[in-house]
């Protein structure tokens, strides 16, 4: 059985893209409130990015505000995917163990995505019930790219080193199927760095490039410096331009060649 760490990096050679597309439809950024537009947009940025998309991470957020119909939503969705691109549940899950497998069931069982979101903030019986799914994976919160994160994620503790890299050591410890990576924003490319010298194995969800600002160059070179680090794009694509498939898609193809420029550059 391949591992999921394992099919990122074949998915990623295979498409020659290194590219997580969020889907995070905001009736603000689309102008509108009616459910229909905001689910005919979300299948529109999967046609316009399905040949390059590395993985599309859904945000349940979205979806979950919009309560029975917006789970509908979420589940057409994951079929209209379908195969081939990596789906990744940006829940951001973080329980007691018996929770922690109730969830896991809903996103991995129900849902059917290939992989979740998850903090680490209640420690291993919160991750295990996930990580138990040998062929999923799972993407634990550890440097995130949120203007905020810094205020616990950057504590110094006893030994003078900072809380992330705690969670990143920790993280290495329970990727006994190679199925565990880690969430570090672009926005914090010095943590970026560290972090991954800290968990050469793990691979890497980096959002934070795009409308927050993030290195995309340094982020892609630092990511892929060992195993495989993934550049999640949200608004950037899924609103450009005049928000049309043609625009969406150039948006999508511009960050890829970025990316690619960026790694033959090194």
């Amino acid at each position: 059985m391949v591992s999921f760490n394992q099919r990122l990096i074949d998915r990623a050679n295979e498409i020659n893209s290194y590219l997580c597309v969020g889907i995070d439809i905001s009736p603000e950024l689309l102008g509108s409130d009616n459910i229909d537009d905001l689910i005919h947009h979300s299948k529109l940025v999967v046609d316009a990015t399905r040949e390059i998309a590395l993985a599309y991470k859904p945000n349940f957020a979205f979806f979950e505000r919009w309560g029975s119909k917006g789970f509908t939503w979420l589940e057409n969705l994951v079929e209209y995917i379908g195969d081939g691109p990596v789906l990744i549940a940006d829940a951001k899950r973080g329980d007691i163990g018996s929770t922690a497998s109730q969830y896991a069931k809903s996103i991995f069982d129900h849902f059917g995505f290939d992989c979740v979101t998850l903090s680490p903030y209640l420690g291993g019986d919160s991750i295990e019930p996930f990580v138990e799914y040998k062929n999923r994976g799972v993407f634990i919160l550890c440097r995130t790219s949120n203007p905020s994160g810094a205020e616990f994620q950057s504590k110094k503790l006893e030994d003078d080193s900072f809380l992330y890299k705690s969670v990143a050591l920790w993280a290495n410890t329970l990727n006994k199927y190679n199925n565990v990576g880690l969430v570090v924003g672009a926005t914090a490319p010095e943590e970026l760095s560290a972090i991954r010298s800290f968990s050469p194995d793990l691979p890497l969800l980096i959002p934070g490039v795009g409308a927050q600002g993030g290195d995309l160059s340094h982020s892609v070179r630092v990511g892929n410096s060992s195993s495989i680090g993934m550049i999640n794009i949200s608004r950037a694509i899924s609103f450009a331009g005049d928000m049309s498939e043609l625009a969406i898609r150039k948006s999508a193809e511009s960050y890829v060649a970025k990316m690619n420029r960026a790694l033959h550059e090194q």
